[in-house]
């Protein structure tokens, strides 16, 4: 799989220049393990992390990059932040809980975490020299967010590849993080346009110093999730069903733009049976239909079946419009749907207050439990987890291109009532497809078009991921990358820190 999942030292130069970078920087790197659990992490790193804050270029911010960030990011949690839906916000009788990605640092999104991923392990078996070289971080957004933080607070350069029409925070956080202008290529197009994000890093590539970290590609995205995404959803469900003998975790719903998240969806299924949901635009439905088509659900649906994707271990796909996102975006965060939610509605204040925390893919997350709800018919007993990838924070402004577009005559309670009907309440099983044999063979396949055609993946190492053996035999890579960080933590005289 090339150097992108070395579990050895590939180049024992450019290991020793980064041994010595990150000496002289006091750089230490946390262990996957320490994400999974950061209860496990010394009293010296929560002591040093109390004078750092979250959206610092701080190599301390490295060891919050965790699910068990408190609400001020700046604590620990004893469980990972969480909402539980009530049937007054879902109106279905189903237990739907959101993990909430807004607390993790940086970037307020949990996009950190694959980032962190992808570049650690090559950083310490010398596949990546950040005294030299740049990370090429292709996205659609909060992915090369946070690999640009990754980055910076790592001592290198990175590069954020994103198309030109995505939301204008991320541009605007993105200004905020590059040490030059040049670091942001925008490509043509919004969110599904990842061709042209592809053909972008294939140019960038043809330069040695310039390192692309794909996160449709890097196996670390998938495990990252499945280590500490999974454990940390497990702990959710279990504190949720305390009390609740009769609790089921049903199912792990997440919209697909890399994969990397449904990799979470492998531990649960393992531990509870738990169904696989993996969640699409409905105007771009690659794996409902083959299709292809725009979309505003930034974060998700590319036009094609991303390289770490479990096709064969998937057990339902749904497809989400984009007008439900866009609609309920302004029902969530507007005073008008708010007072609409609590007066009509009976939500609870504190739910209310925590719809901030939901940004555009994480409401698809939640529509499509609910039409998962219905589908299947589960009742007050059986729980759907899901996550919120980022918060509302990072699309003011796509909320005010859909005031002007879709309610030139201004928002109210009647507009709020309209939306919610429409798009909560009406939500039903339509864009529902239940997996079998036959349809995960033909979504496994069309990703040969993109990987073997488009990107020159080998084609036996294409194939080998129809085999559950082949994405249980990654997780062997875990150990052995945490065994190379405490190595080259110790090399380079930081290993106290962790």
């Amino acid at each position: 799989m090339g150097t992108e999942f070395a579990t050895e030292i590939a180049d024992r130069d450019r290991y020793d220049r980064a041994v010595s970078r990150f000496r002289d920087a006091r750089i230490a790197l946390p262990t996957f393990a320490q994400l999974a659990e950061p209860a496990k992490l010394s009293s010296g790193v929560v002591e040093s992390l109390a004078a750092v804050g979250p959206d610092e270029a701080d190599p301390r911010n490295l060891f919050r990059v965790h699910w068990y960030n408190d609400a001020s990011r700046t604590g620990r949690a004893d469980v990972p932040d969480h909402l539980a839906l009530s049937p007054a916000l879902t109106g279905v009788d189903a237990t739907i809980v959101i993990a909430l990605g807004d607390r993790f640092p940086m970037i307020g999104a949990h996009k950190v975490l694959a980032a962190y991923a992808c570049l650690a392990p090559r950083v310490v078996t010398g596949a990546f020299d950040p005294s030299s070289q740049r990370a090429i971080w292709p996205s659609t957004g909060n992915y090369c967010r946070g690999g640009v933080a990754i980055s910076r607070i790592m001592g290198c350069r990175g590069v954020a590849v994103l198309p030109e029409g995505m939301s204008r925070e991320r541009f605007d956080w993105l200004e905020r993080w590059v040490t030059d202008p040049a670091d942001i290529v925008r490509t043509p197009g919004t969110e599904s346009n990842v061709k042209e994000i592809y053909d972008e890093c294939a140019r960038l590539a043809e330069d040695p110093e310039n390192v692309i970290l794909n996160q449709f590609s890097e196996f670390g995205n998938h495990l990252v999730h499945e280590l500490c995404t999974g454990r940390a959803l497990d702990h959710v469900f279990r504190t949720v069903a305390a009390g609740r003998p009769d609790a089921r975790l049903r199912a792990f719903v997440a919209a697909s733009g890399s994969a990397g998240t449904l990799g979470a969806g492998d531990h649960l299924k393992e531990q509870h049976g738990t169904a696989i949901v993996a969640v699409e635009a409905l105007e771009c439905p690659t794996m409902l239909r083959n299709g292809f088509g725009e979309h505003n659900i930034q974060g998700i649906g590319d036009k094609h079946i991303p390289l770490i994707h479990n096709v064969t271990n998937t057990d339902v796909v749904i497809a989400v419009t984009d007008r439900a996102t866009d609609h309920l975006n302004v029902v969530f965060n507007s005073d008008e749907g708010r007072s609409f939610l609590a007066d009509r509605r009976g939500v609870e204040p504190s739910l209310l207050d925590a719809l901030s925390s939901l940004g555009i893919s994480s409401i698809c997350n939640v529509v499509a439990s609910i039409k998962l709800a219905k589908h299947l018919g589960y009742g007050p007993e059986d729980v759907i987890v899901t996550v919120a990838t980022d918060g509302a924070a990072l699309y003011g402004s796509e909320r005010d291109k859909v005031l002007a577009r879709d309610y030139p005559d201004g928002f109210d309670d009647v507009a709020a009532a309209g939306a919610f009907a429409e798009h909560v309440l009406g939500a039903d099983d339509d864009h529902v497809l239940d997996l079998g044999p036959d349809e995960r063979d033909r979504i496994f396949n069309l990703g040969y078009f993109t990987w073997v055609e488009q990107q020159g993946v080998a084609l036996d190492d294409f194939v080998v991921r129809r085999d559950q053996a082949f994405w249980r035999g990654l997780r062997d890579a875990l150990p052995v990358w945490d065994g190379l960080i405490e190595d080259f933590n110790g090399r380079a005289g930081t290993l106290g820190a962790g």
